[in-house]
């Protein structure tokens, strides 16, 4: 809009000088020659001049040869006073028009017309940087419409009771506060959301929007933050007057770890513009004027960076923990996106729930969406459940490379590494169920073996630690034991079984030999003016041994995959060249393998 004005004023400016420029010097295709006055009584005299055009005080001549001249005569007088026979010359008078009385007056105006714009253009760019400067350190709040096809309410929300029975008894007392006043409660006026990404924090946030009924006001916390120190605190303050002004209200700061660090671990000392703005949230929430009816709600996935001083009672009394959904969870949130589309009568998004263990709502939100793009892709008029199929390998494992073309080799290697991977899972104790097979790349990955668990897990064991080490080797083992030589498509499985092995000695305590003991410190790469390596807190003997007992875990886990290979190397022959025949095998197939040994489902 600002832009809008400021070329508008661009333009009558231009419009402007260009008219000036035309009346003061007039463009004309020829030149027309201005004489005195005396010169035409002299040339009226003598006969050389044929006709003369009175036009208020402007004179037209034309000569007996057609040029014509300019000229301009005394006010309130006329050319017979000043000596020109009529007998002569033809002298023709024309009255001004209106049109021309108005150019002239118009001429005259606009030099002043010119000035008075620039000054005008001027004072309204100023205050407009005035304007701006002042509104620098408001709120940039959003004030979120608790109406409309676009309210979002509980009924909205899937899963997360408890979360929302908190979240609920909030906005009861927003709407109902003598409930509570008259048992002698006082409702916590801070509410922290935590969980990982994608678990609905922000959802629920609009949800309490929506219920509440009472002006709700959004903003991220990194909107506070500006390279000038106080005008994050300036925000805040802004912002809970507003709040204030419209009480009883609700205040949802989005990401606030953005503003909400701990203090006194960064770089800029205590006086930098972040901890300026933390200190003004914490003494809003909990300062010396504390009988406000204004209810914040915050949502992070970072609780374990927040400063102590935000979390103590008082401040954010309450904290709801959004945990990855379960499989009852997850079925209820794919009814909620497939609500609005259209799917095929025999579509089962029963099994949809049980194969996506650890999906969190936006994940399942982005399944649906993806089986929706795949059917419009094939011209379907309605998603069937190959759709939903495809649409789990691609969120799980990537988007399918059919493009890329192994040689031979390639694909033989490939085809038994992913069935070592396969064997190894379907014969430990603890291997997860083999779900499907296959030497097409996807995303990165030459081929994969995709497993699916039985159901959600929440602790682990030792022995399923050990057995899932052995899966990860299982690739590497084939290709040694077939080939008598290792490639690279291991380097992700060694990758990740490293990993784990280090999480089972220095974190879980799981190492014989060093006990139950945690080495190492949580709070590494966290804050900038902390130490920016990893924490030892112990000694070099100590890391030793821990590299060691990770070595010996992997070597034992190498050792098992081995043992079963070689015990079943005819199965994995047979898986192998079923792979390269068919490049894919699914779990029906490759259970069928194994007539001796039943299958994961059924054994547990």
């Amino acid at each position: 809009m600002r832009l809008a004005g400021r070329t508008i004023g661009y333009i009558i400016i231009a419009l402007l000088v260009g008219s000036l420029l035309y009346n003061l010097f007039g463009f004309s295709p020829t030149e027309i020659q201005e004489i005195p006055l005396s010169q035409v009584v002299e040339d009226a005299s003598a006969g050389r001049i044929e006709k003369i055009t009175v036009k208020g005080d402007n004179l037209s001549i034309i000569d007996r040869n057609g040029t014509e001249y300019r000229s301009r005569k005394e006010p309130n007088t006329s050319l017979f006073d000043a000596g020109i026979n009529p007998q002569k010359v033809t002298v023709e008078v024309k009255d001004v028009s209106t049109s021309e009385l108005w150019l002239g007056l118009l001429s005259s105006l606009i030099p002043f017309l010119l000035i008075v714009g620039f000054l005008w253009f001027m004072l309204r760019q100023a205050q407009g940087a005035n304007n701006q400067a002042l509104s620098f350190g408001r709120s940039r709040a959003r004030l979120v419409p608790l109406q409309g096809k676009n309210r979002i309410t509980f009924k909205d929300v899937a899963g997360a009771y408890e979360a929302k029975q908190e979240l609920m008894e909030e906005v009861e007392f927003l709407k109902y506060p003598s409930k509570f006043l008259s048992m002698g409660a006082r409702i916590p006026k801070g509410v922290l959301l935590m969980g990982p990404p994608g678990t609905g924090k922000t959802l629920l946030a609009k949800a309490v929007a929506g219920e509440a009924g009472v002006p709700f006001f959004h903003i991220s916390g990194s909107e506070f933050v500006e390279m000038f120190v106080g005008v994050g605190a300036s925000r805040v303050r802004d912002l809970f007057a507003k709040a204030k002004r419209n009480a009883p209200a609700i205040v949802f700061i989005d990401e606030i770890d953005a503003v909400g660090r701990q203090r006194g671990a960064g770089l800029g000392g205590s006086h930098d513009e972040r901890e300026q703005t933390l200190n003004q949230i914490l003494v809003e929430m909990d300062g010396f004027e504390t009988e406000t009816n204004v209810i914040v709600i915050a949502a992070t996935n970072r609780p374990d960076v927040l400063d102590p001083a935000l979390l103590r009672p008082g401040r954010f009394d309450r904290r709801v923990m959004l945990d990855r959904p379960d499989i009852k969870d997850r079925r209820a949130i794919l009814d909620v996106h497939a609500k609005n589309k259209p799917l095929d009568d025999d579509i089962n998004l029963d099994k949809i729930a049980s194969q996506t263990p650890g999906f969190t709502g936006a994940d399942l939100q982005n399944l649906i969406n993806e089986a929706a793009i795949l059917a419009a892709r094939h011209n379907r008029k309605r998603i069937n459940q190959i759709d939903l199929n495809e649409a789990l390998e691609k969120v799980v494992l990537g988007p399918e490379r059919r493009n890329k073309l192994l040689t031979e080799q390639e694909k033989k290697v490939t085809a038994y590494h992913e069935a070592g991977h396969a064997v190894v899972s379907h014969i430990v104790p603890h291997g997860e169920p083999v779900h499907k097979i296959s030497v097409i790349s996807r995303g990165m990955a030459l081929g994969y073996t995709w497993n699916m668990p039985l159901a959600d897990r929440y602790l682990h064991s030792k022995a399923q630690f050990m057995d899932e080490i052995a899966v990860m080797m299982g690739g590497r083992v084939a290709e040694q034991l077939v080939f008598a030589e290792i490639t690279t498509g291991a380097a992700n499985d060694l990758q990740r079984a490293t990993e784990l092995a280090r999480q089972m000695v220095i974190k879980f305590g799981m190492s014989e030999k060093l006990g139950p003991i945690v080495f190492g410190s949580k709070d590494e790469l966290v804050f900038l003016g902390r130490e920016i390596h990893e924490q030892k807190n112990y000694s070099e003997k100590i890391a030793a041994t821990i590299d060691e007992e990770v070595a010996k875990i992997i070597k034992t886990a190498e050792d098992q995959a081995t043992n079963v290979l070689n015990k079943h190397k005819r199965e994995l022959e047979a898986v192998a060249e079923r792979l390269i025949k068919e490049e894919i095998i699914e779990r029906e197939d490759f259970e069928a393998f194994f007539p001796d040994i039943p299958s994961k489902k059924s054994s547990q």
